[in-house]
């Protein structure tokens, strides 16, 4: 049998949600099960965090692979490394446990994510190497979810106004108009959406206000774009009579566990967009679409918030145990205060 039976990193949970921040130290165990006297040549920990994108083509007879990465950390820990023929490295039979303690970085980092062509993962992973033999690896994943990741590039308090009006024609005359507004772009989870319209309808038929929620997901590489949508609610307001307006307010609310936008990820981008259409029998249905800022719901973090700077924090007090970790830089302004 060989004489190394099992190698196993876990972490350990901070909170009820198993999550992690920006600023959080991630402690663990690497544990290393030996049947026999076993000669090693390094043990190690790594703590990383990446994203990716991966998807294929067929263009005739030509498969076409696209891929890209983006990195955003890699620290490594070593237990035991090639002490050059001694025998410091031989390891006795029973079970060993290595402790580990690493640091999120302050500094801009997208969600954990997963999609159909791409993810965003928060890994560790232990190595162990041993001479004319192929490395042993474990890996598991941590949640990672950012003090906040919105993007300077909105404005979540922006309000957003829209009109449009269509001609009918065939089985239906006469014209449909709406003027749609929205109090601002942000939201958080399970926070609703005012959604206020003036609805004209000036045709032959009833027409319905509906609403629809959607995300859309945009992955990049090699110059190319692969792009998936995806309905997340929908609703349907009351119908309006022919040669009728009316105002009509709706509250669309978001879902508490759908997934925040991603912007500050280069490859990969979760959008979400508000539809707002008229449903017209034997019409193409007039539309207007709003983008939205979904922010995942405010929480008490263990960790503070990290600065609006992109560089990272220094990795001076990654390491072992119960080392002092620097104090954290001042928090950041409230993503829906004003802008100065």
């Amino acid at each position: 049998r060989p004489p190394c039976k099992s190698l196993k990193v876990t972490h350990n949970p901070i909170n009820e949600t198993d999550t992690f921040s920006n600023g959080d130290s991630v402690s663990g165990q690497v544990t290393l099960e030996v049947a026999k006297d076993c000669q090693i040549s390094s043990l190690s920990v790594k703590f990383k965090g990446k994203a990716r994108v991966l998807w294929s083509e067929r263009h005739g007879n030509t498969t076409v692979v696209y891929h890209s990465k983006e990195k955003y950390f890699t620290f490594k820990n070593y237990f035991i490394r090639d002490k050059k023929a001694t025998g410091d490295n031989v390891v006795a039979p029973g079970c060993h446990v290595y402790p580990f303690t690493f640091q999120i970085p302050y500094q801009i980092m997208p969600p954990s994510f997963k999609g159909a062509d791409g993810k965003i993962v928060y890994s560790l992973e232990a190595r162990l190497s041993r001479s004319m033999r192929i490395d042993q690896k474990d890996l598991t994943k941590i949640n990672f979810v950012p003090n906040a990741n919105w993007s300077p590039e909105h404005n979540l308090r922006e309000p957003q106004h829209e009109s449009k009006e269509k001609k009918m024609n065939l089985f239906t005359s006469g014209s449909v108009s709406m003027d749609v507004s929205l109090e601002k772009t942000g939201f958080c989870q399970g926070e609703g959406i005012s959604v206020l319209a003036c609805i004209q309808n000036n045709s032959s038929r009833e027409i319905k206000p509906k609403y629809c929620l959607y995300r859309k997901h945009s992955f990049f590489a090699e110059g190319k774009r692969r792009v998936h949508t995806k309905d997340l609610l929908k609703e349907v307001g009351n119908p309006i009579p022919p040669s009728a307006s009316e105002k009509v307010t709706r509250v669309i609310t978001i879902p508490q566990d759908i997934e925040p936008s991603i912007f500050n990820c280069s490859i990969i981008k979760a959008e979400h967009r508000l539809r707002v259409y008229l449903d017209v029998k034997y019409a193409s249905d007039p539309e207007i679409k709003f983008p939205i800022v979904i922010l995942r719901a405010p929480t008490v973090s263990a960790a503070p918030p990290f600065p609006t700077a992109s560089a990272p924090y220094p990795a001076a007090a990654f390491g072992f145990g119960n080392t002092a970790l620097p104090q954290p830089p001042p928090a950041p302004p409230n993503p829906f205060d004003p802008a100065p």
